[in-house]
């Protein structure tokens, strides 16, 4: 993961020193190029300033690999704290609802 976060580092200055890439598949993402409502919100709300870009970087699928040309997805904050709290929040495995007690 540090290489990938290095390559997009270095593909797209402008995104700074606290970015997450995504994946495809990720809670955030209502497809490549748009965060959900909910997240889009959830940013707006706790992390001003935090964006989603695409950007294109140089990966080798596996060590030793040729690398390839590859898009991704990556959330990109001004602070460590945001980066962490989007995290947590929209990287994991939603908890499952609580069963209500009878």
């Amino acid at each position: 993961m540090i290489d990938i976060v290095k390559a997009v580092q270095h593909a797209d200055p402008s995104l700074g020193t606290y970015v997450v890439v995504l994946r495809a598949d990720a809670r955030a993402l209502d497809g490549p190029e748009r965060l959900t409502p909910e997240a889009q919100a959830w940013i707006e709300a706790n992390a001003p300033g935090g964006r989603l870009a695409r950007v294109r970087v140089l990966l080798a699928p596996y060590p030793g690999a040729m690398p390839a040309e590859r898009d991704v997805t990556v959330a990109a904050f001004a602070d460590a704290r945001q980066l962490a709290a989007f995290a947590t929040t929209w990287t994991g495995d939603p908890l499952p609802e609580a069963e209500e007690e009878p």
